[in-house]
This record gives C-alpha cells, structure tokens and sequence, in this order.
C-alpha cells in the first residue's frame, strides 16, 4: 500500500523546506505519488544543475551537447545524457498540509494561521490547548521565546515538528506536549488522521464522517448535506471543500472572491470556478450536487464582488450566545 510512503515523502519533505528533484526520489516514493494528489505539485528549479541521472548520487552542472540535447559531466560517472524528465522538481504545497493538520486535530477554523517566524507557525487551539507547528526541533530548543509567545496559563502546549535522527523521549519539559511528525499522524483518504496515544480520548469527531459537523458540513469539509437534495450528503472535492471550508471560516462576513481563494490556497480567480460542471458531466448529481450547494449556500453581491456564507453566521452567533450562557452559569 502506497498510504504510508506518501505520508513519508510528505514529511521529508516539510522537513527539507525546498523542492526536491523528482530523480532522487526512491521507487516507492515515486510510486507513492498518485495518493498525494495536489499536495504534491511539480515546480521549476535551477536548470544549470541537475542530480547525474545514472549514479543519482553527484549533482552536476549541465551543458548543451551541441545537437538541442543536454549532457552533464558528472564527477563519477563522467558524461551522462541529461533528459527532460531528470530536471523535474518536485514541492510540498505547505498550505495543504497546514489546513489538514488542523482539521485532523478538530482546530476550528475561525482561527487562523499564524506565521511566528520562518519555519513556525501556530496552527490554532486544540482543546484550549496552543499548537505549533515547526519544521525544525532545534529551531524550539533555541529560541524558547516563540514558546513564550502562544503559552496560554494552565494548558499545555502541543508542538508539531518531524522527528530529529537523534531525539529520544520527551525533548521538552512539562507543560509542552511533542507530537512528532512521522508517528502521530498519517495520511488518509486525501486527508491526515491523527494517531492518539493508549489511554488518551479521541478528539471530538462524528463516526459518520459525512455528518454534519459544522453547519451542513461534515467535519472536514467534504461532505454537505443539503435539505431538498435527493443525493445527500454531497461528495465535494478538496477544491471545493477548501472553499467551503474559507467561507465558513469568515463567520458570514462578506469578503472580496480574492480573500476567498488565497484562505482556500487555490489559484482560481472567482469561488464558482472550482464548481463548475463540465459538459460531459451535466445531468450526473456527483457533478451537479456541489454546485446545487454552493448556490444554496454561498450568497453574492455582484456588484461589489463580494461572497459570504449566511449558515456560518449562524453557526458563530449560536456559539457565542452558548459560550455567554456558560459565563453567566460560571459567575
């Protein structure tokens, strides 16, 4: 099974930060691609050097062969013909990754991401409880201030980085609770699961994963259920799903399709676009139960391009006259 090389390959390559070219990825991990889909994407490189495409061990600086074909001169091997495919370059869309982690630790997506510094960011709450995620333990170790920052008095902190080749235990003291990359959580369905502890309770989440959760979405965004939808629940695509998931998160508050789409990490210039049924697809409701959705849900003032989500007002509104309840209970 491909699930966990593609969950490896994701970590080496949040950990490394920078592309990698596709040649020095092993049989596995190229096999393991297909499984990532989009949270892998190709990306262009220095195209003077590349990896000797038959020892995959020497990086070497690549000429012209003087008949419209490249050859570089490796170290060890000597000349060696360089093909398109050998320049190819791989990244990690670090978006994905982020967005997933918090929905695979139930954070609420009204809080947003936080970058603390290069390489850090802090995810949100998790159970009242701060999570950061970085992409060196080291980096923590050093600077124990961006602790500091995001420590909340009587909850510990969960920190998220890959694991270090020589770390053993617990690396950091009480109050600071360590979630290594590669072991408490994996990939799975096209999102990321998290692998709790013996003894420790599940977080929050339904068995059904299409019920709905957050208004009429499931608790990862993927399925809504649409009253009057003969079809329901909805299967959405991830596209869709991070639109959905944008919208929510800005309480019903009208925001411009530009806001929308970087919050969702998409490329698409308008929310609808990634809706958009194509013409061998009309009529089938896998294809045009998203769509019926999106024009139930997502309201849209031409005019002054603006696009907002009436349900999940409602949703923060009830959230809030329930924490206020509490408060008075409490007082």
């Amino acid at each position: 099974m491909a699930t966990p090389d593609a969950w490896a390959l994701v970590c080496r390559l949040f950990a490394g930060g920078t592309p990698i070219l596709r040649a020095a990825l092993s049989p596995r991990e190229i096999a393991a691609l297909p499984a990532l889909g989009q949270a892998v994407k190709p990306t262009a490189l220095d195209q003077r050097f590349v990896l000797c495409p038959y020892c995959h061990q020497q990086r070497a600086q690549v000429w012209s062969d003087g008949h419209r074909g490249r050859t570089c001169l490796c170290p060890e091997c000597g000349p060696v013909a360089v093909a398109a495919d050998d320049a190819v370059a791989l990244r990690l869309d670090e978006d994905w990754l982020r967005r997933k982690l918090r929905l695979a630790l139930s954070i609420e997506s009204r809080d947003g991401i936080d970058a603390l510094g290069d390489g850090v960011w802090r995810l949100g709450d998790s159970r009242r409880s701060p999570v950061l995620l970085a992409r060196d333990l080291i980096r923590l170790w050093r600077e124990p201030a961006l602790l500091e920052r995001v420590r909340v008095a009587g909850e510990p902190i969960r920190v998220i980085t890959p694991k270090p080749r020589e770390t053993r235990g617990a690396p950091f003291g009480p109050g600071v609770e360590w979630l290594a990359l590669e072991d408490r959580f994996a990939f799975y369905a096209g999102g990321i699961s998290f692998i709790g502890m013996p003894g420790e309770p599940p977080d929050p989440k339904a068995s059904d994963p299409t019920t709905p959760v957050k208004g009429p979405f499931s608790a990862d965004f993927r399925w809504v259920t649409l009253p009057g939808w003969p079809h329901s629940p909805i299967r959405l695509t991830e596209a869709q799903a991070a639109v959905f998931e944008a919208l929510w998160s800005f309480k019903g508050e009208p925001r411009t399709a530009e806001q929308i789409m970087r919050r969702a990490g998409l490329e698409s210039a308008k929310p609808i676009d990634v809706f958009k049924v194509k013409a061998r697809d009309k009529g089938k409701p896998e294809a045009e139960g998203p769509l019926s959705a999106y024009r139930v849900l997502v309201f849209t003032q031409k005019r002054a391009g603006l696009y907002w989500m009436p349900c999940a007002a409602q949703q923060a509104r009830s959230q809030s006259l329930t924490t206020s309840k509490v408060e008075e209970e409490l007082s």
